[in-house]
């Protein structure tokens, strides 16, 4: 078995709020349980954040999911989620917010983005979680880590 990439698309205040618990756990919201049951530990979690549209970071799994409700993450006002299903994660490469990685910067070498038009590449990282192939993920592990080493 090999390790898989994930993509966790979030705001930039849970993003705040994992890096204040040292990227040392995510968690994924309540409706994402059957994704969450094949995340396993030493796959890569890619952090997308909105409404900036870029990439913050890498995360690598370390342990089993488990459920805790204990709130970490403020979420969409209105929709409190405890984002139960959670993991106890090492960070891999994470960068400061003015050194994230433009979403729109790697269309021409994702192959994800490319399922949709290419003016609706946004949509890609819409819903919480998705897995992206082996290409992607090298792709994004050599564009972040000039960001995270600068």
């Amino acid at each position: 078995m090999t390790e898989k990439t994930w993509v966790l698309t979030g705001s930039v205040e849970n993003f705040r709020a994992t890096r204040d618990h040292g990227f040392k756990v995510i968690g994924m919201k309540e409706m994402r349980r059957k994704m969450a049951e094949q995340i396993e530990p030493g796959d890569l979690i890619a952090f997308y954040v909105t409404k900036v549209q870029a990439f913050g970071g890498l995360v690598r799994v370390t342990g089993e999911m488990y459920e805790d409700r204990t709130k970490i993450w403020p979420g969409k006002p209105g929709k409190v989620d405890p984002y139960p299903w959670r993991f106890q994660t090492e960070p891999e490469l994470i960068l400061e917010e003015d050194e994230f990685v433009p979403a729109e910067d790697l269309l021409d070498d994702l192959e994800h983005p490319r399922k949709w038009p290419r003016e609706h590449w946004h949509l890609a990282f819409q819903g919480q979680l998705r897995t992206v192939s082996d290409a992607d993920s090298r792709l994004l592990r050599e564009r972040l880590a000039p960001a995270a080493a600068a």
